[in-house]
């Protein structure tokens, strides 16, 4: 039989990326991770872990991590949180979720904040962060209960809800733009280009869909905020989500570095089949809020 507290270990190495911050979350010692982990393949006879840094779950370590998501789902309609013995049991549930940076920074709290008084109290929420094109290796990994990716294939044992599209613009700050634009010749590739980070392709996709080449001077500015003020302040220009400029181009902060042009990326709400009633309640408040902030087909 399998013993979770085992699966709890191996869970919280993985998502912790490491046994001292495993052990440091689950309020146990780093050889007692380490002792569960064992226990565990020796019960299987294969490993659940590459040793590697971070560790990685083995083809068997996923499987069992797809089936303790499939546990907790059941814990949280149950209103219990048996895995978690070191909590007290009105303590909130623990809803680990990942999304990408410019949901979390426009439409995604609103949705994680729920109306019903009864829910919303009872869910805590662990986010983690990376690019929208990547992301789903997190819910294949079992590590979380909740996925928003760009992808619309489901993992296995899991469905998909689409949200609607983030629409993103080409906007830079007015005189970037005046000293950059098309109408001065200069070649789009050697026009100084921000990024988020090194999965963030929208603005490759932009200079092939108006150019047909890649950026060559490129800063990475992987902070949502960050990346709105250094187009602002000049440093380069970059596509941000139309819902995130707010009055920037009314104050004469922004403008639009190719105007007409438009990129728009669909996401998708990905979720457990065993999806209990609260998180239910999460993802049709969640549908909601997107249908006001993002293109629906």
């Amino acid at each position: 039989m399998i013993n979770y507290q085992q699966l709890e270990a191996l869970h919280a190495v993985i998502s912790e990326a490491g046994f001292e911050k495993a052990a440091a979350k689950l309020f146990i010692t780093q050889s007692a991770v380490s002792r569960r982990i064992q226990q565990l393949e020796l019960l299987l006879g294969e490993p659940v872990l590459v040793r590697s840094q971070p560790p990685k779950a083995t083809a068997a370590g996923q499987r069992l991590l797809n089936h303790l998501q499939q546990v907790m789902q059941l814990e949280v309609a149950l209103g219990i949180n048996a895995l978690n013995a070191h909590y007290s049991d009105d303590a909130p549930l623990t809803v680990r979720l990942a999304t990408n940076a410019d949901s979390l920074a426009t439409w995604l709290p609103e949705a994680l904040a729920l109306p019903h008084a009864d829910i919303n109290g009872t869910l805590r929420f662990e986010l983690v962060v990376e690019d929208q094109s990547v992301i789903l290796k997190r819910m294949k990994a079992g590590e979380v209960m909740v996925c928003i990716s760009a992808s619309a294939e489901p993992v296995n044992g899991g469905l998909v809800s689409p949200l609607g599209a983030l629409r993103y613009l080409a906007m830079a700050s007015p005189a970037f733009v005046q000293r950059y634009g098309a109408h001065r010749g200069i070649e789009l590739a050697k026009v100084p280009c921000l990024i988020f980070d090194e999965h963030d392709r929208l603005q490759h996709q932009f200079l092939r869909d108006v150019a047909q080449c890649e950026p060559e001077f490129v800063h990475y500015c992987p902070c949502p905020q960050g990346f709105k003020q250094a187009m602002i302040a000049g440093l380069g220009y970059g596509l941000v989500p139309e819902i995130q400029l707010g009055d920037a181009i009314a104050k004469g902060e922004l403008a639009l570095f190719k105007p007409g042009y438009a990129l728009d990326t669909p996401l998708y709400w990905h979720y457990w089949q065993t999806e209990s009633p609260q998180l239910k309640a999460l993802r049709q408040h969640a549908l909601k809020v997107a249908a006001k902030y993002l293109v629906q087909p």
